[in-house]
């Protein structure tokens, strides 16, 4: 026989082929189920990644705002000992009157010599408040940026911070 007539019918298929036909079927849901869960596992990752982020960038920029809105324009230069206590007078943490008086200056440190040998160094507190010979009151020894800062005295001056150099700028030629 060639060619069949159509007159036969399929064979019913066995229980052990049933069965592994609806384990493939399970297994086809299962594993949909779990492409399902694992994009939303993902997008809802990705949003909480999102808001965080956008969250992050709302305080820092409020951050900045405040920082800029509370940085002072003037400040107060106040010349204090080298442990930050005691005020003392403007001329010791002068540059020009240390060296003229055997005095140097070094890390922001103004070293005046003392008599019996040694050194006392000083250095400013910007923004503290005092009296020459007693304990100063508040302040910080970093330079707020971009403040204009004077001594009690009344002298401008120009100390660390961003933006300012203490030394010319070189160019290469060729």
């Amino acid at each position: 026989m060639r060619q069949q007539d159509g007159s036969t019918k399929p064979r019913p298929p066995s229980l052990a082929e049933q069965r592994a036909r609806e384990q493939a079927q399970r297994d086809l849901v299962a594993a949909d189920q779990a492409r399902e869960a694992e994009y939303a596992r993902k997008k809802k990752v990705r949003k909480r990644l999102l808001i965080g982020g956008g969250v992050t960038v709302g305080v820092v920029a409020l951050v900045a705002i405040g920082y800029a809105a509370l940085s002072p324009d003037d400040v107060t230069a106040t010349c204090t000992t080298s442990d930050d206590v005691v005020v003392a007078d403007d001329n010791n943490c002068d540059e020009n009157y240390a060296r003229s008086h055997g005095g140097y200056s070094s890390g922001g440190f103004i070293y005046m010599p003392i008599v019996g040998g040694g050194y006392s160094q000083y250095r400013y507190n910007y923004g503290g408040t005092g009296v020459v010979g007693q304990k100063i009151s508040g302040g910080t020894t970093v330079k707020p940026p971009k403040a204009s800062i004077s001594t009690r005295s009344g002298t401008s001056i120009q100390r660390g911070g961003f933006g300012v150099s203490s030394g010319g700028s070189k160019s290469g030629g060729s």
